[in-house]
């Protein structure tokens, strides 16, 4: 049996189209400003020689094609599913990342080699200018505040893309102050003659590219451990324990989590007592769900439920569990112990117009079943009792019968515990007369000696009252009747 119970919107419709709408804004930005920091870092280097200043560029330009890639991911990131995309759209983002980390890789092997060469050829030249030191502290300025831009609307929104956006240019800042740092060791080397100092910039160019390639690194193993549907073992550990909480749920048996952009979805395997009804596992999927959301809020939840055996199962519980599997009811239920064999009777109602032969076969097979889940019983016995298919039509809409009346409270009268019979009804449909009322019994009476006097009084009535079809005696307790 399987419930899928579909995850509560953790925002409204208008909150989510808002979201979407600052995630490509604040896209673009990015974008757009890196596309104006590599333009400047390439004119910088240029004019100055500078290797630093020019990997700094490569490095822009590399921001700038993962801007760009964020850019146009995060807009088909939000489209919603499809019948080719049934988990929607969200992994772009992270396969954008991907392309972006590619990117990097390439970029730090060509600065590194550039530099390499520079230090085994000794032809470092540099044109010190204040230029290029005015255009790294812009770029460190505007590093800032896109980093922090990017990772507020990644947080409200989830986004991976954009998250990785905001590490990655949080980083930049670092790269950058190297840069800094070599163009002024190498004037200070060139100015004072310190000859190891001229070195200092395309030392300044490796360490940049280490730099982004331990942040490649990073990011690379974020991509594939999404693209391969990994998550932190915790999380699934803190749904498995807030999904164990439930009342009812006797164990997780699976537990499955993936992520898809900023979506999570979890599917998950419950086993449930095997009594429950329909109704009942329902509203027990609906609260897993909740527990669910508490540990992970934006998770589309699917819930299977499996009938199990509870530990503490008595004999009544499986053989209702029997009745139940066969979909059909059972009252009247008892087992008595027989020279020390349990004896099985009980009612069950089916069809009235099933045939005879047909209803006979059902209850032979479900006695063989109950013997078969209960070693211990010995014996089945059952009644079977038609159960209404059809919606009576009424003769006579209310009959008072004066002779009814008078011998159901005679009856009554017979039971020191009923202290009084009221809103006595007769009434006609069709050939049948059927009766009911209100019966006053003591408070402390246990259910079991209700039912008996009730059922005892039933009887006794209609040995009086033959033709009494039905009767529904609906009892009370002393102290709702004076209220």
């Amino acid at each position: 049996m399987t419930h899928a119970a579909p995850s509560p919107p953790v925002t409204s419709p208008s909150a989510l189209a808002v979201n979407s709408a600052a995630k490509r804004s604040v896209a673009l930005q990015s974008m757009l400003a890196a596309a104006a920091m590599t333009s400047l870092k390439l004119a910088a280097g240029l004019f100055s020689g500078s290797l630093g200043v020019l990997s700094d560029a490569a490095h822009s330009a590399l921001d700038l094609a993962g801007a760009t890639l964020t850019f146009f991911s995060v807009r088909v990131s939000d489209m919603p599913a499809d019948e080719g995309h049934t988990y929607g759209h969200g992994k772009f983002e992270n396969l954008s990342s991907f392309g972006e980390a590619a990117l990097m890789i390439v970029s730090c092997a060509w600065i590194i080699w550039e530099a390499m060469l520079r230090i085994v050829r000794h032809s470092v030249e540099l044109r010190h200018s204040i230029w290029p030191v005015l255009v790294l502290l812009t770029s460190i300025a505007v590093d800032i505040w896109r980093s922090r831009r990017l990772r507020e609307v990644a947080d409200r929104t989830g986004s991976p893309a954009l998250a990785t956006d905001a590490f990655h240019f949080a980083s930049d800042i670092w790269s950058t102050l190297a840069v800094l740092l070599g163009l002024g060791a190498s004037w200070i080397g060139m100015n004072f003659h310190i000859d190891w100092l001229r070195y200092a910039d395309p030392v300044a160019a490796v360490v940049v590219s280490l730099m982004i390639l331990r942040i490649t690194a990073h990011l690379t193993r974020e991509t594939v451990a999404v693209l391969m549907d990994e998550i932190p073992a915790e999380t699934r550990q803190q749904i498995v324990r807030e999904v164990e909480q439930v009342d009812g749920v006797l164990a997780v048996e699976q537990a499955r989590v993936r992520r898809s952009g900023a979506a999570y979805f979890a599917d998950l395997t419950l086993a449930l007592p095997r009594r429950y009804t329909f109704e009942h596992t329902g509203e027990l999927v609906r609260a897993a769900t909740d527990a669910v959301h508490r540990a992970l809020p934006r998770a589309d939840v699917v819930i299977h439920t499996v009938p199990r055996q509870a530990r503490a199962e008595s004999v009544f519980d499986r053989v209702r569990a029997v009745a139940a599997r066969n979909n059909v009811s059972v009252h009247e239920l008892s087992i008595q112990s027989v020279h020390g064999k349990l004896r099985v009777e009980q009612h069950v109602e089916l069809d009235e117009t099933l045939p005879l032969l047909q209803a006979h076969d059902f209850v032979s097979s479900l006695e063989e079943e109950i013997l078969r889940e209960s070693p211990e019983i010995d014996s089945v016995l059952t009644h079977i009792e038609s159960e209404p298919a059809t919606i009576e039509l009424p003769g006579e809409n209310v009959v008072e019968d004066r002779r009814i009346e008078i011998a159901l409270r005679a009856a009554a009268a017979r039971y020191p515990e009923i202290s009084d019979v009221h809103e006595i009804t007769v009434a006609r449909a069709a050939e049948h007369i059927h009766l009911s009322c209100h019966c006053t019994l003591p408070d402390e009476l246990t259910m079991a000696r209700v039912h008996e006097i009730i059922t005892s009084l039933e009887d006794r009535f209609k040995l009086e009252c033959p033709e009494v079809y039905r009767v529904t005696i609906h009892p009370e307790p002393v102290t709702d009747n004076t209220r």
